[in-house]
């Protein structure tokens, strides 16, 4: 079942900027895909996943969108994609669609998920 909220910010994205809409959309898609009991709800302006606990978040801005990892100070960064320079938070900004592929999206949630919840 889809939280209200949830497709209230997508149409809301959407409506304002089809182009990360596609991004949001796309990002959210990777999530569900490698963390399948991932929870999903909208908190500061984003989209918060949880199994159960917080391991990102995905937010859109007017020129990317960007992939938010609480503890991502734990991460192995392999790619060197991790922006940040915080005690503990980590992001990855994606531009476009490819870039979800070329920055190993899927890898950073995973390491994400594992570190927050094993």
């Amino acid at each position: 079942m889809t939280d209200a909220r949830v497709e209230q910010l997508l149409n809301d994205i959407r409506l304002v900027n089809p182009e990360r809409y596609e991004l949001v959309v796309a990002a959210r898609r990777v999530i569900q895909k490698e963390v399948k009991q991932a929870m999903e709800r909208v908190m500061y302006g984003g989209f918060m996943f949880a199994a159960p606990l917080d391991f990102c978040g995905v937010f859109a801005y007017a020129e990317h969108i960007s992939i938010e990892f609480g503890r991502g100070c734990d991460l192995q960064d392999a790619w060197q994609v991790l922006e940040g320079k915080g005690k503990l938070r980590r992001h990855i900004k994606i531009h476009s669609p490819d870039e979800i592929k070329s920055k190993h999206l899927a890898d950073y949630v995973r390491q994400a998920f594992a570190n927050v919840n094993t």
